[in-house]
Order: structure tokens, then C-alpha cells, then sequence
């Protein structure tokens, strides 16, 4: 090897020498490494091995025999030997993020400490080296490196394989980064048939291919950013998806985030973003209150792999988000904690839009209730009023008569007691008639109290039918429709809650079932209770056609009628939610081509 062939050799050696002491100070020094982080510490150490003995060995050619040199290599194939193990290593961390290596990898590791202690025996056998000689042309394989040869390229191969499908399947064939690691693929390849041939003379350009090779993997597996995994298409999709997510790592440090992210809470500088804790992200971003709540979900991320939501409302941002906190799990390890911001802002204003138009519904459902009660109370009020009107009458001549007769001297005591008799069967059905009223409008009253504020007290179902009974009967009168009343339930076992809150989903079921009948004359509606120790039912049924099938799968969960027109579609859905609601109940209903039976059903214990 000429002196100025040697300056050059030594010289590439050197500064890859100081490219490898540069990143392995970078990884030494750098805080809480992960998996790959360590492996690539190995890696650069076993590239040192390699080649600082390749450096000595080069620099003494002229003052150490050939056959000496071989020494040299002694040091320098620990390195060699071991580096095929470490490259297949770190392409499974880099392509499955974190790896468990059981017991079976050290079978790996057979191969190439076997060569190390054939070599180091190589002159009691020279199945190594059969002759060694520093150029490459001169050299004489013994039979051992034929099998230590083709394992490390073929660990080399696999690695390179992993590394390059991992690549393509996210950056794309034509990518920076696949062409990076194909380069890396291609060097030692190159290198080596280049030697073989006498291109390239001495036999040192296994180690300084390799480091090219890791060099040019290290650059392409880390986007030309040290350490910073982020596949080039990968990283592409994630920024453009509405939703912003950052990464956690084990110890809640921020480790990756998208664009959206960044533009979302208004982040100017992302440079020192990873690794900095999310506490003190939150923190900075005026989210100090935040972070025992989020804090308290972290945490569970470690017992729990199912999903974990919140809904959080940022101030400053005039934001409103949905948080999913969920791991990240591979083959049972924990490699990371996502955490998902999806923006509800306008789903929020919807929701309430929503409320703020079903509450105006509901405001005129009321109202329609309340013209309904006026029109009862009016007929209600109507017979009792005129017969307290004639009975008032009848009392004043009988007082007249009663008058004029105490001066009568035709008139006896017999006479007298007919006249009060006459006036206490009076006093008995004008007391009959005003207590009709009274609880006419003792019902009325609550009913429209209900409708503003809730009252809750135990109450039976006696009570309940009567409420009914009353309020129903002006439109029973003027739909020609008759309600048939079974109440099995004792007056013991009593409902707590709203009772004309109850009555009005009664009365809204007795009225669909009288519009259920249309025209036909006959009209019956059966109202009825039952208990069976843990549930109390009360049922409204009729006998009308059934209900469409339109309608069916719809009923309680959308304002759905089937009044045309005349039918505001609040009735049932507004029945169901009170039931569920105010009673922790729930209505079903049978219908068929014979009628339609509605049940009310409350848990009783």
C-alpha cells in the first residue's frame, strides 16, 4: 500500500472515527433514552472497536511485520464480528418501536464469538485464515470463514430488508429516506467486490463500509434530525387531519405531535416541545388548572387499554374539546400514551341551538296543554256551576216559603220539618257539586304548576286515575270515546315523584288512543294498573288499527306523529324522556292489527 494511499485510508478512518465519537457523545449525553437510543450506544462503541485498531494498524505497516498485523484484526473483529447482531437489533427496535428479546437471541451471538476465538487461535489451525496478508488479493480463507462469512451477510441482509420494507411502506420507494437506506444496502456490498477484485487494496473495508452504511441509516431513519422519528408520508397525513394529537412517552413526556397541534394552541417554538413534560406544556399554555384532571387519566392508561374521554373547555382559545387519553400498545408493551384533542366547538354550539329550539318546542307543547285544560275546565265547571245555580235557587224558595209560613196559622211543625228537609237536600248535593269543583280545580292547578317546577311526594295510583279521570273527561264527552278503569295496585304501594307530571303522560297516551279510533264510532279505552312486587305497570290500550310501520322503530326516539298536521310530534318522545327522566322508568308499547297497548313501567321496591 503506497504512503499516500495510506494517508487517504487513514484519514477517511479518522473522520468517520470522530462522525461515530460525535453521535455516541450526542446518545451518552442525552436524557431518558429509549430502546433504540441504547442499541445505537452499542453499536457505535462496537463501530470504535473496529476501527481504531484498523487506524493503528494502518499507521505501523512499515514497522510491524505482515504476518503481525494480523493482531490488529484480534481487537478489531470484536467489533466486526458483533456488529451483524447489533444492525439486526436495532432494524426490529426501529421497525417495531420497542422489542422484548428473550433468551433465544443470544442464540445470535454463537456465530460471531466463535469467530473471535477462531481467529484468536488461527495459528494453532488456520481454519481462518489459511494465509493473512493485509491486501486483500493475497489472502487465503480458511474453511471456519466460509461459515462465519455468510451468517454476517446474511444478519446484514435481514436487517437491511427490515429496514427498507419498514421505509417504503411509510415513505414511499422514491422518498429521501429509501434512498438513503438502499445506499447504505448498496456500500458494503460494493465495497467488498470492489476490494475482492484489487480496486480497493488492504482488507479494512468491512469497518469503514459498515460506518458508512450506519452513517447514511442513522441520517435516513432520522429524517436528517437526530433521534426524530418521523416517516416522511406518515408525518404528511398526521399534519393534515383536523384533530390535534401529541405523543407521550412512559414518563409523560411529550415525544410527537402534528401540525394541527401546533396551529390549534398556538405553539410558536417546537424545537424544545419534545421531551418537555406535558405538565409543564399544559402549564405554559395557561392550562394549569387542567392538569390534575388529566393527570388523573394519565394514570389510568397503565391499569386500563380502553379509551378514556373527557370533555374540557379551553377559555383562552374559545374552545371547546372531547380529550381521548388511550396507550399505545404492541404485542402487550406499553409504547406510548396518544392523546387526542377533537375540536366540539361547533357541535357544542349545536347542541345548544338544539336545546334552546327543543325548550321552545317544549314552551309550546305547555301552552298547547294548558288551551287543552282551559277547554276542560270549562266544561268541567259548566254542569256543576248550573246545578249549584239552581240549587241556590231552590234554597232561596224554600227560605222564602219557610218565611212566610212561621206567621201561616195553617201551617204545622210537620210542615216546618218538611221545609228544612227539603233545604238539607239541597245543602247535600250543592256540597256534592262544589267538591267536584274543588277538585277540579285542586287538579288543574297542579297540572299547570307542574309545568313551571317539579313536586315530587308519594302518591297512589287511586290518585293518579282520578287526576285522569277528571281531566280526561271533556275530551272522553267529546270524542265519544269511554275510558274503562282497572286499578290493581293497593293503595300501600305508592309511586314517588312529579304526580301531574305523571298525569300528563297519562292523558297524552288515553289521547292518542281516541285518535287511534279516527271515525269509528265506538271508542273504548282501557286504562288499568298492576304490581308485581317490583315494578308497577300501568297500561293504556285500544283497539284501533295499530300503528304504522313507519313509525315504529321511530317512536320515542325522534318528535315523530302520526297526526299529519294536526300532530306536533312532542306527545310521546316528551312522554318518554319523562318517564326515564323523573321515574327512572321506560315505556314499550304492542301494537298489531287488533289495537295498541301502551305500558308505563316504574321500578317499585
Amino acid at each position: 500500500m503506497s504512503r499516500e494511499f495510506s494517508i487517504i485510508f487513514i484519514g477517511i478512518l479518522s473522520v468517520l472515527t470522530i462522525i461515530i465519537l460525535f453521535l455516541l457523545n450526542f446518545l451518552l449525553r442525552k436524557k431518558n433514552k429509549k430502546q433504540l437510543d441504547r442499541v445505537f450506544i452499542v453499536i457505535f462503541i462496537l463501530f470504535l472497536i473496529a476501527l481504531l485498531p484498523t487506524i493503528f494498524q494502518t499507521l505501523n505497516l512499515d514497522t510491524v511485520s505482515e504476518p503481525d498485523l494480523i493482531y490488529y484484526d484480534f481487537v478489531s473483529y470484536v467489533g466486526v464480528c458483533y456488529l451483524p447482531v447489533a444492525f439486526l437489533i436495532m432494524a426490529l427496535v426501529f421497525s417495531n418501536t420497542k422489542v422484548n428479546f428473550s433468551n433465544k437471541f443470544k442464540l445470535l451471538l454463537i456465530i460471531p464469538t466463535l469467530s473471535i476465538l477462531m481467529l484468536w487461535t488461527n495459528n494453532f489451525h488456520h481454519l481462518f485464515y489459511k494465509y493473512y496478508s493485509i491486501y486483500t488479493t493475497n489472502v487465503k480463507f480458511g474453511n471456519y470463514f466460509y461459515i462465519y462469512y455468510p451468517y454476517t451477510m446474511i444478519l446484514f441482509g435481514i436487517s437491511a430488508i427490515i429496514l427498507l420494507r419498514y421505509s417504503i411502506k411509510n415513505s414511499g420507494f422514491f422518498s429521501k429516506q429509501a434512498i438513503l437506506i438502499s445506499a447504505g444496502i448498496a456500500v458494503p456490498i460494493v465495497s467488498n467486490i470492489l476490494s475482492s477484485v484489487g480496486i480497493i487494496p488492504g482488507i479494512n473495508v468491512t469497518p469503514i463500509a459498515l460506518t458508512v452504511t450506519i452513517i447514511l441509516f442513522s441520517f435516513a431513519m432520522f429524517k436528517f434530525d437526530l433521534f426524530k422519528i418521523t416517516p416522511i408520508a406518515l408525518q404528511t397525513i398526521v399534519d393534515r387531519i383536523s384533530d390535534s394529537y401529541v405523543i407521550l412517552n412512559e414518563d409523560y413526556e411529550i415525544t410527537d405531535f402534528n401540525q394541527t397541534f401546533v396551529n390549534t394552541f398556538g405553539i410558536e417554538k417546537t424545537s424544545n416541545l419534545r421531551g418537555t413534560h406535558f405538565a409543564k406544556f399544559l402549564e405554559d399554555i395557561n392550562l394549569k388548572n387542567e392538569i390534575e384532571t388529566f393527570a388523573k387519566y394519565l394514570e389510568k392508561v397503565d391499569k386500563d387499554v380502553n379509551v378514556n374521554d373527557f370533555e374540557l373547555k379551553i377559555n383562552k382559545l374559545n374552545k371547546n374539546f372531547n380529550v381521548e387519553i388511550s396507550p399505545i400498545i404492541v404485542g402487550n408493551q406499553l409504547l406510548g400514551i396518544l392523546v387526542l384533542f377533537k375540536d366540539i366547538t361547533e357541535h357544542v354550539k349545536d347542541m345548544q341551538s338544539l336545546k334552546n329550539n327543543q325548550e321552545l318546542l317544549i314552551e309550546q307543547e305547555r301552552l298547547a296543554s294548558l288551551g287543552q285544560m282551559i277547554g276542560g275546565i270549562a266544561h268541567n265547571l259548566k254542569t256543576p256551576i248550573f246545578s249549584v245555580t239552581g240549587g241556590l235557587e231552590g234554597l232561596s224558595d224554600l227560605i222564602t216559603e219557610f218565611d212566610e209560613s212561621i206567621d201561616d196559622p195553617t201551617v204545622n211543625s210537620q210542615d216546618m220539618h218538611d221545609i228544612a228537609k227539603d233545604m238539607r237536600n239541597w245543602i247535600v248535593k250543592l256540597k256534592d257539586h262544589v267538591t267536584y269543583m274543588s277538585d277540579v280545580i285542586t287538579t288543574v292547578k297542579g297540572q299547570a304548576v307542574s309545568m313551571s317546577e317539579e313536586q315530587n311526594f308519594d302518591f297512589p295510583i287511586s290518585e293518579l286515575f282520578q287526576h285522569v279521570s277528571i281531566l280526561m273527561q271533556h275530551i272522553l264527552k267529546q270524542q265519544l270515546a269511554t275510558l274503562e278503569i282497572e286499578n290493581n295496585v293497593p293503595d300501600n304501594v305508592k309511586i314517588n315523584g312529579n304526580i301531574n307530571s305523571l298525569v300528563q303522560v297519562v292523558n297524552n297516551l288515553i289521547s292518542n288512543s281516541i285518535e287511534a279510533y279516527k271515525d269509528q264510532e265506538d271508542k273504548p279505552v282501557e286504562l288499568t294498573a298492576n304490581y308485581d312486587n317490583s315494578q308497577i305497570i300501568i297500561s293504556v290500550k285500544d283497539h284501533g288499527p295499530g300503528l304504522p310501520d313507519k313509525v315504529k322503530d321511530k317512536l320515542f326516539k325522534e318528535m315523530i306523529t302520526t297526526k299529519g298536521k294536526n300532530g306536533t310530534g312532542l306527545g310521546l318522545f316528551m312522554s318518554y324522556s319523562n318517564i326515564k327522566a323523573h321515574f327512572n322508568g321506560n315505556i314499550t308499547y304492542k301494537t298489531g292489527s287488533n289495537g295498541t297497548t301502551f305500558d308505563i313501567i316504574i321500578p317499585h321496591k
